[in-house]
């Protein structure tokens, strides 16, 4: 699939002043947040779009959290957040606000996806690899508790950041089920 590139613009955010440049990948368009020219050593985010916690600040994930995390972070240390259009875990904002109906009546998140016909995690990272590539990344610390992110950046991994953010009452049980049933780290 052929991949289109954006000019870089600038992108002064209440984080910090950022570059951003887009990917398009068919019909999603990703985003590449950084600070700093990416260099031998790139401090890297990898997040899938999240609209309610990201932009509506939801409580019931800590998705808004990590992106927040992760970009005061790079203000302060340089790096990238790659920006994954992939809603949901990639099951869609129509699907995810179906999954969240589910999880009111009781399912875990991962019984709410398998329930509509989905595997507990959908996304992909392809797209990464390529990004990498273009800006000639070939070491990366990775800002991430997710264990499928390390293990698709393996090649590249020098060292892992955790991110550390506090449960709440609503989505106390969704981060218990992330790390008991799929194996994110502390």
């Amino acid at each position: 699939m052929e991949i289109k590139i954006s000019k870089i613009a600038n992108l002064p955010s209440k984080w910090g002043n950022f570059q951003i440049q887009s990917f398009k990948e068919g019909e999603k368009e990703h985003l590449c947040i950084f600070k700093g020219k990416p260099s031998d050593i790139l401090n890297l985010r990898i997040h899938s779009e999240c609209l309610t916690g990201d932009g509506l600040g939801s409580l019931k994930c800590d998705c808004g959290e990590q992106l927040e995390f992760a970009l005061k972070y790079i203000e302060k240390n340089g790096g990238m957040v790659i920006y994954l259009r992939q809603e949901g875990r990639n099951i869609g904002l129509f699907n995810k606000v179906n999954a969240y109906a589910l999880q009111d009546e009781g399912l875990n998140t991962i019984e709410a996806n398998e329930h509509l016909g989905f595997k507990p995690d959908e996304r992909t990272y392809e797209v990464v690899d390529f990004i990498l590539n273009y800006y000639q990344i070939s070491q990366i610390n990775l800002i991430t508790n997710n264990p499928n992110k390390l293990n698709f950046l393996k090649t590249k991994l020098i060292k892992r950041i955790p991110i550390l953010i506090k449960s709440n009452e609503f989505n106390d049980a969704y981060l218990k089920i992330k790390q008991d049933s799929m194996g994110h780290l502390k």
